[in-house]
């Protein structure tokens, strides 16, 4: 699976764009761009687990920082501080690191 098959390439590319400039990611308005945040639950799950590349059940600070490369792969690195604040954004339990659960829900909020 990959994540043409749930979300347009257009609204990828064009949510990528939105965050060429170093320290300008935020998560949600990515997620809104690229359309991830009107898919289904599962959809984001199909999701989630793209981005887990160690297949590990979380999405750790070393592959978010590749996230938007997972996107695009000519696209830029995040910075450590867009990094952080993304792990913030949705790490409830306070892990360090992103599950399926914690993913789902600051998508679909």
């Amino acid at each position: 699976m990959s994540l043409t098959s749930i979300l347009s390439a257009e609204a990828i590319e064009n949510a990528v764009k939105d965050c060429q400039a170093p320290d300008s990611f935020s998560c949600k308005k990515f997620f809104q761009l690229c359309g991830l945040s009107s898919k289904s639950a599962k959809e984001v799950r199909d999701v989630f687990q793209i981005l887990d590349e160690d297949n590990s059940g979380y999405i750790e600070e070393a592959e978010l920082k590749f996230f938007l490369q997972q996107f695009v792969p000519s696209a830029r690195t995040l910075t450590d501080a867009e990094t952080k604040s993304f792990v913030l954004a949705a790490d409830d339990n306070s892990d360090g690191r992103i599950g399926a659960d914690e993913f789902q829900k600051m998508v679909l909020s």
